[in-house]
Order: structure tokens, then sequence, then C-alpha cells
């Protein structure tokens, strides 16, 4: 396993990361008050309802008994911000703290706003394609997170980025071969047909909305695939002559 923990131009821009920051901030907050432990039975009939159903696509507003009546259109932008437990939570958290900012910097606030909702809802829509009456909750961030992950890699594959190997080895390694082996194992479980808790096809879906939109939604003169040195190596002031200058 392999956790990117910081990467080789952290807030390195001219303006902060705000709406990464909001996101990060909101998902955290959502969680504490739908998906802790202590929660009443009202709250936890709200996350449900919250949450993503592929089998009630087409349907309209359903609402099962005990449960709060939200359209399921409704449910695809609200089912990012839902998580199934802390781990879940903070593992898609770093990735976006990590490679989020970079990418709302290549994009500006508004676009990357639009960016993130429409990758976690493609996510969404390719997790209703691939199991289209199923009827188990999807939540979690990781479609939107994928997409980020796919925009980072097309602008920055060749940025140093800082990981945990095994949980505990650090290592400093280009940015195409953490996310690219990311992309790679979820093309994997996708081939595979692997089954289980985790909608592999969401992380697909956002992989290819991210991919696509950054093509049209990065700002002017932001290049794709760009390895020159990094935005912290760039900023250094430039190193005082160690000779003395002939008079």
């Amino acid at each position: 396993m392999v956790i990117p923990i910081y990467d080789g131009n952290p807030l390195a821009f001219k303006t902060r990361p705000y709406v990464t920051w909001l996101l990060i901030l909101a998902n955290v907050a959502i969680f504490i008050f739908l998906q802790t432990e202590t929660l009443t039975d009202a709250q936890k009939s709200l996350a449900r309802a919250l949450t993503f159903i592929p089998s009630h696509v087409g349907h309209g507003a359903i609402a099962p008994t005990g449960q709060t009546l939200i359209p399921w259109e409704i449910t695809l932008v609200t089912y990012m911000f839902l998580h199934g437990n802390w781990l879940h939570l903070i593992g898609n958290m770093l990735f976006l703290w990590v490679f989020g900012d970079d990418v709302e910097a290549a994009m500006g606030r508004v676009r990357f706003t639009a960016f993130y909702f429409l990758c976690g809802i493609a996510g969404g829509l390719a997790h209703y394609f691939s199991a289209p009456d199923s009827r188990l909750p999807l939540l979690g961030a990781s479609g939107a997170i994928a997409g980020i992950v796919a925009a980072y890699l097309m602008l920055r594959p060749c940025t140093k980025v800082w990981v945990l190997v095994l949980m505990r080895v650090p290592l400093r390694l280009p940015a195409y071969l953490v996310l690219g082996g990311w992309v790679l194992l979820q093309i994997w479980h996708v081939v595979h047909q692997n089954v289980g808790r985790t909608s592999w096809w969401a992380h697909i879906g956002g992989l290819a909305a991210g991919g696509l939109l950054v093509l049209v939604m990065r700002n002017p003169g932001v290049k794709l695939f760009d390895c020159g040195q990094d935005t912290a190596v760039r900023a250094l002031p430039p190193t005082k002559p160690t000779s003395v200058p002939l008079r």
C-alpha cells in the first residue's frame, strides 16, 4: 500500500486553495454530524437517504420507511460527502489535501468547484451503469478524488511526491509512478471484476471525467504534462556567486 503525504510544491501559489480546504472541512463536518457512533435514528436515516442507490434511478423521489424524501438526482451530489468510516474519510481527504491544491491552482476556484462535482457525479453514474439494479448505497468522495488524480497526473506528472510504502517507509517518487500505479490498480480491479465494498467503477468514472475535463477547464497558459522543475524549487532565490568578480 502506497499513501501520499506531501508533494513537491506545497502552497507555492498566488492564491490559497480555499475550495480544497472547504471541501475537506465539509466532508469532516458531515461525517461527524451524520456518521459517528453516537447518532440518533433520525440522523442515521438521513445519512442513508443521502447515499446514492442505483435501483432508485428512474423511480422519482423515493422515501423508504423511516427515511427522508430525497430525489435520486440530488443524491448523485450528496453521496460524495458521506464515508463509511474514519479510514475511508482520511484516505480520501489525504488525496484531496495533497493533490487538490495544485488542480485548483490550475483551474481557478469556480472551475475547480465545478470540476470536483462533475467528477463525483460521473463516478456515481459509472457505478449505476455497472450495477443498475443494486440496492446497496454508494457513498464516498472517491469518484471526485479520482478525477483530481487524473488531472494532477496530466498536469504535473514529474512532480516528486512523498509517500509511505507499507504504512511506514517514506519514499520520494515522481507522481507518474505513484498516481499511475494507482490508476492501473483501479483498472486491474475492474478487468478482474472484483467485487466487495469498493465501487471500482466509480473510480473509473471519476478518472475518465477528470482526464477529459482538465483538457478544457484548466486556465489559459497552463501546460499539460509539465515536467519542469517543481514550483517550490523555482521559487527559491538565486544563489550568490562564489567567485570574486574582476574589477
